[in-house]
């Protein structure tokens, strides 16, 4: 799979700017645009989030939010619950820290299990912490720290944070360069890369380092500077990923073994002063990227989508921007190429957060803001 991903170039939108502002009702709730393949409505499901970051469905129809500023939030029924979920341990929400993702257990119907990742202070520094619970009637009980990056540091930028979990049970934690771009070079330091582990924290078994006494047994990449999406394949069962770069550069990758994705060494971005990081893009050893957008659009949250609310999807990739308030759809090739792209919700003014789709096959998005929302796209 690796040499799918050489040579990559980024490709401009097909089908440009999604004429969004073409078909808008007269509801205050909801908004109906047009899109390459399907009509759809934008339905605001619930406000009043502080800076929401993550949203998991549970099978009694409920939903658990995550607010950054360390409360985790109840939706039941298109209302927020006014008293937090119990039991969320210690956030230091700072810069882009707090509390982060919040992902179900493969099988939390039986045993109620959540996993959390936030931000987390002590005297010697902030750093990236998962923690694993059981979450009961609105509180979360034996809440246990399963992982925690090291060694800590004084920033409060790129913890990363987003999680998955593959097929056969092991959860992916991503971990940022925490805006010290060396680190993720390092593979005795826990940052700038993904963490393979076991639900009660120990290295995946197979991990690429195990036997590398210079590396951490817990890390499956590196070279990874801040990455904000995961989502694990419908069909193959890989776990793709889209990351920060600095001025220019995002990335998309497929998650793969032992794979150094090459920052700080290569990028397709450049520094926030203007000036190069390096002048290379390409280097031995390090993987190439699968697409990348320059300039930057602060991609946060990806899903694959496989609902039948929108059959001509399927399969397709949804991606949220921070910085160009936008959703975009990538359709994937045969050689895990990006064949389209279509920008979506343009017009909107919405800092997207994460895109996750429902168990009712609508699209869910959460909206980076004081005022945040919960919002959906389905059919019209």
């Amino acid at each position: 799979m690796l040499s799918s991903r050489f040579s990559r170039k980024a490709l401009p939108a097909i089908t440009g700017v999604v004429l969004s502002s073409l078909l808008v009702t007269h509801q205050a709730q909801a908004e109906t645009f047009t899109s390459q393949y399907h009509d759809y409505t934008v339905e605001t499901v619930a406000t009043g989030l502080e800076y929401p970051w993550a949203i998991a469905f549970l099978p009694d129809g409920d939903a658990l939010v995550t607010e950054r500023a360390g409360r985790l939030r109840i939706l039941r029924d298109g209302q927020i619950l006014e008293q937090p979920v119990s039991g969320v341990p210690d956030v230091k929400a700072a810069g882009q820290g707090g509390l982060m993702d919040i992902i179900l257990h493969p099988d939390f119907a039986d045993n109620q299990l959540l996993f959390i990742s936030y931000a987390h202070e002590n005297a010697d520094g902030v750093t990236t912490r998962v923690a694993r619970a059981r979450y009961q009637d609105g509180a979360l009980g034996e809440v246990d720290v399963i992982f925690e990056a090291l060694p800590r540091s004084n920033t409060t930028r790129h913890f990363a944070g987003r999680m998955a979990f593959d097929r056969e049970g092991y959860l992916y934690v991503p971990v940022g360069d925490r805006g010290e771009k060396d680190r993720a070079q390092d593979l005795s330091d826990d940052a700038g890369g993904v963490h393979r582990i076991t639900i009660e924290g120990e290295p995946a078994p197979g991990n690429p380092f195990l036997d590398d006494p210079n590396a951490r047994d817990t890390f499956f990449t590196y070279g990874n500077r801040n990455i904000q999406g995961m989502d694990r394949h419908p069909e193959t069962g890989e776990i793709w990923s889209h990351e920060h770069g600095p001025r220019g550069g995002d990335e998309i990758n497929i998650i793969e073994a032992g794979t150094n994705y090459g920052w700080p060494e290569i990028t397709y971005g450049i520094g926030y002063s203007g000036l190069p990081i390096t002048d290379r893009t390409q280097a031995p050893g390090m993987a190439q990227l699968l697409h990348y957008w320059d300039p930057s659009i602060a991609p946060s949250g990806m899903a694959f989508y496989t609902g039948d609310m929108f059959p001509e999807w399927q399969g397709d990739l949804f991606v949220g921007a921070l910085k160009f308030q936008k959703v975009v759809r990538l359709r994937i090739g045969s050689g895990n190429e990006i064949a389209e792209e279509e920008d979506l919700l343009t017009d909107m003014d919405h800092r997207i957060r994460a895109v996750t789709q429902g168990p009712d096959g609508a699209i869910w998005l959460l909206t980076d803001s004081s005022d945040g929302r919960v919002m959906k796209m389905i059919a019209p």
